[in-house]
């Protein structure tokens, strides 16, 4: 069980919410519901998904729940393209962050990979 409180990549994920949360902000009004909530379920499930796989107990399901978070981050990536592209509103920024998130949960499974090898 790890300390998912002190582990880099769900505080950068925790970052990635509250740049998300900003992003919604600026959506028109008659897209709240529709991109607004997409976009923040998928911000909120990727440092919810690296808590949940931290609080498990073996380093297979640890690493489904990064999968998981995985998925959602690019889940978020393709909808703030999208964003961009139909309300031309910044999202370049967040993007990088949510693309370091991914590269950060990759290098994570392949610590917890080679700490299974070890041992």
């Amino acid at each position: 069980m790890h300390n998912y409180k002190e582990l880099k990549v769900w505080q950068k994920a925790m970052d990635v919410v509250e740049e998300t949360y900003k992003i919604q902000s600026n959506l028109p009004a008659d897209e709240k519901f529709n991109f607004s909530s997409q976009i923040t379920r998928c911000a909120l499930s990727i440092p919810s998904n690296i808590a949940e796989g931290a609080g498990r107990t073996t380093p297979v399901e640890f690493k489904r729940f990064l999968d998981i978070a995985n998925g959602s981050s690019f889940e978020l990536e393709t909808q703030l393209i999208l964003i961009e592209r139909l309300f031309e509103i910044e999202t370049e920024n967040l993007t990088s962050q949510v693309k370091e998130v991914q590269k950060m949960i990759y290098s994570l499974k392949q610590s917890i990979d080679r700490n299974v090898l070890a041992t």
